[in-house]
Protein backbone atom coordinates (compact mmCIF):
# COMPACT_ATOMS: atom_id res chain seq x y z
CA UNK A 1 0.00 0.00 0.00
CA UNK A 2 2.71 2.48 1.12
CA UNK A 3 4.72 1.47 -1.72
CA UNK A 4 2.10 2.32 -4.45
CA UNK A 5 1.87 5.80 -2.92
CA UNK A 6 5.29 6.56 -3.24
CA UNK A 7 5.68 5.43 -6.32
CA UNK A 8 2.50 7.47 -7.25
CA UNK A 9 4.20 10.83 -5.16
CA UNK A 10 7.35 10.37 -7.15
CA UNK A 11 6.03 10.45 -10.49
CA UNK A 12 3.28 12.73 -9.32
CA UNK A 13 6.86 15.06 -8.40
CA UNK A 14 8.51 14.22 -11.76
CA UNK A 15 5.00 14.98 -13.98
CA UNK A 16 5.16 18.51 -11.95
CA UNK A 17 8.41 19.13 -13.73
CA UNK A 18 6.87 19.38 -16.76
CA UNK A 19 4.03 22.25 -15.99
CA UNK A 20 7.54 24.10 -16.23
CA UNK A 21 10.14 22.46 -18.67
CA UNK A 22 8.40 22.20 -21.40
CA UNK A 23 10.62 19.26 -23.11
CA UNK A 24 10.15 17.07 -20.00
CA UNK A 25 6.71 14.29 -20.43
CA UNK A 26 3.85 15.42 -17.59
CA UNK A 27 1.29 13.11 -19.03
CA UNK A 28 3.33 9.84 -18.78
CA UNK A 29 4.26 10.45 -15.21
CA UNK A 30 0.57 11.26 -14.19
CA UNK A 31 -0.69 8.05 -15.85
CA UNK A 32 1.77 6.40 -13.97
CA UNK A 33 0.98 8.66 -10.45
CA UNK A 34 -2.81 8.02 -11.43
CA UNK A 35 -2.74 4.32 -11.55
CA UNK A 36 -0.34 3.98 -8.09
CA UNK A 37 -2.91 6.62 -6.67
CA UNK A 38 -5.94 4.20 -7.61
CA UNK A 39 -4.41 1.43 -5.83
CA UNK A 40 -3.16 3.35 -2.70
CA UNK A 41 -5.98 6.44 -2.33
CA UNK A 42 -8.34 6.49 -4.60
CA UNK A 43 -8.95 10.16 -3.97
CA UNK A 44 -5.65 11.60 -5.04
CA UNK A 45 -6.48 9.46 -8.53
CA UNK A 46 -9.73 11.64 -8.62
CA UNK A 47 -7.89 14.63 -8.08
CA UNK A 48 -5.64 14.03 -10.94
CA UNK A 49 -8.40 13.26 -13.19
CA UNK A 50 -10.18 16.54 -12.26
CA UNK A 51 -7.31 18.61 -13.77
CA UNK A 52 -9.59 20.42 -16.71
CA UNK A 53 -6.67 19.95 -19.72
CA UNK A 54 -4.59 16.37 -18.79
CA UNK A 55 -7.25 15.05 -16.39
CA UNK A 56 -9.72 13.08 -19.25
CA UNK A 57 -7.38 11.73 -21.05
CA UNK A 58 -5.51 9.92 -18.17
CA UNK A 59 -8.57 8.95 -16.90
CA UNK A 60 -9.72 7.46 -20.43
CA UNK A 61 -6.16 5.81 -20.66
CA UNK A 62 -6.35 4.11 -17.45
CA UNK A 63 -9.47 2.99 -17.62
CA UNK A 64 -9.39 1.97 -21.37
CA UNK A 65 -5.82 1.87 -22.47
CA UNK A 66 -6.79 3.81 -25.20
CA UNK A 67 -5.26 7.01 -26.49
CA UNK A 68 -6.80 9.96 -28.74
CA UNK A 69 -5.68 10.77 -32.42
CA UNK A 70 -3.80 14.30 -30.94
CA UNK A 71 -2.68 12.23 -28.17
CA UNK A 72 -0.69 9.40 -30.13
CA UNK A 73 0.51 12.03 -32.72
CA UNK A 74 1.82 14.06 -29.56
CA UNK A 75 3.69 11.29 -28.53
CA UNK A 76 4.84 9.68 -31.66
CA UNK A 77 6.08 13.21 -32.56
CA UNK A 78 7.89 13.15 -29.66
CA UNK A 79 9.94 10.28 -29.91
CA UNK A 80 10.56 10.74 -32.73
CA UNK A 81 12.12 14.03 -32.31
CA UNK A 82 13.81 12.47 -29.84
CA UNK A 83 15.05 9.86 -31.81
CA UNK A 84 16.51 12.47 -34.15
CA UNK A 85 18.55 14.41 -31.30
CA UNK A 86 20.04 10.75 -29.73
CA UNK A 87 20.73 10.18 -33.60
CA UNK A 88 22.71 13.22 -33.82
CA UNK A 89 24.47 12.95 -30.08
CA UNK A 90 25.11 9.67 -30.26
CA UNK A 91 26.15 8.91 -33.88
CA UNK A 92 29.82 8.07 -33.27
CA UNK A 93 28.90 5.88 -30.21
CA UNK A 94 26.69 2.79 -31.26
CA UNK A 95 26.09 0.91 -28.15
CA UNK A 96 24.20 4.02 -26.30
CA UNK A 97 22.62 4.66 -29.90
CA UNK A 98 21.42 1.40 -30.17
CA UNK A 99 19.84 0.97 -26.36
CA UNK A 100 18.38 4.22 -27.25
CA UNK A 101 16.85 3.83 -30.09
CA UNK A 102 15.54 0.77 -29.07
CA UNK A 103 13.64 2.15 -26.47
CA UNK A 104 11.96 4.45 -28.32
CA UNK A 105 11.21 2.29 -30.64
CA UNK A 106 8.91 0.11 -27.85
CA UNK A 107 7.56 3.02 -26.92
CA UNK A 108 6.16 4.24 -30.11
CA UNK A 109 5.19 0.49 -30.61
CA UNK A 110 3.48 0.61 -27.60
CA UNK A 111 1.52 4.18 -28.67
CA UNK A 112 0.92 3.04 -31.89
CA UNK A 113 -0.98 -0.35 -30.97
CA UNK A 114 -3.63 1.35 -28.46
CA UNK A 115 -6.89 1.35 -29.19
CA UNK A 116 -8.33 4.81 -30.12
CA UNK A 117 -10.01 7.15 -27.41
CA UNK A 118 -13.76 6.54 -27.83
CA UNK A 119 -14.08 10.17 -27.81
CA UNK A 120 -12.45 10.79 -30.99
CA UNK A 121 -14.29 10.31 -33.71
Amino acid sequence: MWSWRILGLISFAFGAIGLFLPIWPTTVFWIVAALAFARSNPAWAEWIYARPKIGPPIRIFVETGALSRAGKAAALGGMGLSAVILGAAFWKRPVPLGIGMSIIAFGALFVATRPRAPSDP
